[in-house]
């Protein structure tokens, strides 16, 4: 038996059955990290895993049998960890400690979960390669040349390369679902509001989910039952029902809805071939797929690049060099601490968003785009609200491909930007959204589809993507 092959559940199942050790699981997945180094996937393994692994065995042997009780998780390097170094993928934070442990860890941990490190990031989350991380590029584990996505693609690197059965990212416009895509496995971005973000640096805060990364659906959903819920720390969190999500429904007389405008926008890109052979895969399955419409979805893109750095900006503006963050050396005054301290701190790509956020906040452009972006935002969920009246789950591709390769992206920003194109629209209305692995691309790399759901609703879109993943086998 290879340890590092089994799922969450199995090895739950094996460590409470005595077929294996805490200390042992966690060891075989420290040690396959040590052997992937080159992929750049996990920052850090925590000195004390396997300290805690042996704690654990010594739990669960005078009873103890947490949903999660053994299992390896990596956390992105932007979700606190009491004493742990969260540094958001930048060297402005490279030794910052944390003071407390954000809800997530505080649950994974009451569940029996034993975290193994945490993984790298697109600085402060922006980013949709990997490629803005102060510590180094993550590799596409399929195609080492290649980008892995992001900005979650160490978590999604991690996952796909057996470093640890789930992996937890964070979502402010596609970034645990377009690296989901790239690496072939689920990822799921939650409804805004399914879990807590106490304790997970902010980029947007109107957008922002912690999102699961894993390589089959029960240990995703597993993983939602853990973490949802909502929390006295987090007013944005929900009062919304908790489902038992690992127990699938029958989805056989669901209908699917494609957007005409969906349809539209894939024309003459790579997804536009799997993305049709996937609705011809769910005829097949004598499922019914209506078409519907969203009207102002080709607005999604600009809307979302107004609202997210209008909000970074704001969040950003508590790293200044005094508290939190690494102070110049060389500042003489309170101008130059932050002056100086933001211009060394700070990657290009962050900078461009503060300055980008600033713009559209400033006088004379308020009104002219973030208000608009606003209401378009409204729109946006009204159109989507009409469109579930049609249709139980909207279907979409993930990304415009497969991953692309390291550096190959122009200096023009915004052609990176264009890799959020499909999936920005759940977090703008605050969907749920699930990316599942379909087909593959032009040069054999994997390609994902979104099911995109109502509202906490994620049960229904775990138990679709059940019925295909039993029906593709």
């Amino acid at each position: 038996m290879e340890i590092t092959k089994l799922s969450a559940v199995e090895l739950r199942n094996s460590i409470l059955n005595k077929k294996l050790s805490c200390y042992e699981v966690a060891n075989a997945f420290i040690e396959n990290i040590k052997k992937h180094e080159k992929y750049n996937a996990v920052l850090e393994i925590f000195d004390d895993a396997l300290q805690n692994a042996k704690s654990m065995d010594d739990k669960i042997a005078k009873g103890f049998q947490g949903k999660l009780a053994g299992v390896p998780v990596i956390i992105k390097d932007n979700i606190l960890y009491k004493g742990k170094i969260c540094s958001c993928g930048s060297k402005f934070l490279k030794d910052y400690r944390a003071e407390y442990n954000s809800t997530v860890v505080e649950k994974l941990l009451n569940e029996g979960a034993i975290i193994l490190g945490r993984a790298n990031m697109d600085e402060f989350a922006m980013g949709s390669s990997t490629e803005n991380s102060a510590f180094g590029i993550t590799h596409n584990p399929i195609d080492f040349d290649r980008v892995p996505g992001g900005s979650s693609g160490g978590s999604a690197c991690a996952v796909a390369l057996d470093l640890c059965p789930i992996a937890l990212g964070t979502e402010t416009g596609g970034s645990v679902r377009q690296p989901a895509s790239y690496c072939g496995i689920y990822g799921l971005k939650p409804s805004y509001g399914r879990i807590s973000r106490y304790g997970v640096v902010a980029f947007a805060s109107s957008l922002d989910q912690v999102g699961i990364f894993s390589k089959n659906l029960e240990d995703n959903a597993l993983m939602l039952e853990v973490l949802a819920g909502q929390d006295e720390n987090d007013e944005t969190s929900a009062k919304a029902k908790v489902d038992n999500y690992t127990n699938f429904v029958d989805v056989s007389k669901i209908k699917i809805g494609v957007p005409n405008e969906i349809l539209n926008m894939t024309k003459g890109l790579d997804c536009e071939k799997n993305f049709a052979n996937f609705m011809d895969f769910l005829k097949h399955l004598n499922l019914e797929v209506v078409p519907v419409s969203i009207k102002n979805i080709e607005l999604a893109l600009a809307t979302y690049y107004i609202l997210a750095p209008a909000e970074a900006t704001s969040n950003l503006a508590r790293f200044d060099g005094v508290k939190y963050t690494s102070r110049s050396s060389t500042a003489k005054n309170l101008q130059e601490i932050y002056k100086q301290s933001r211009s060394q701190g700070f990657g290009k790509e962050v900078k461009r968003r503060i300055m980008l956020g600033n713009y559209v906040l400033s006088s004379g452009f308020y009104d002219a785009y973030y208000n608009k972006a606003k209401a378009v935002q409204g729109l946006l969920i009204e159109q989507c609200d009409e469109a579930f009246k049609k249709c139980d789950v909207l279907i979409m591709p993930t990304a415009l491909g497969e991953a692309y390769e390291i550096g190959s992206k122009p200096s023009d920003p915004v052609e990176t930007y264009k890799e959020d194109v499909f999936t920005v629209t759940a977090n703008i209305v605050g969907s749920p959204s699930l990316s599942i692995p379909f087909g593959k691309g032009k040069h054999n790399l994997p390609l994902g589809i979104q099911l995109f759901g109502k509202k906490f609703d994620e049960k229904t879109i775990y138990s679709l993507a059940k019925f295909i993943e039993k029906n593709l086998k």
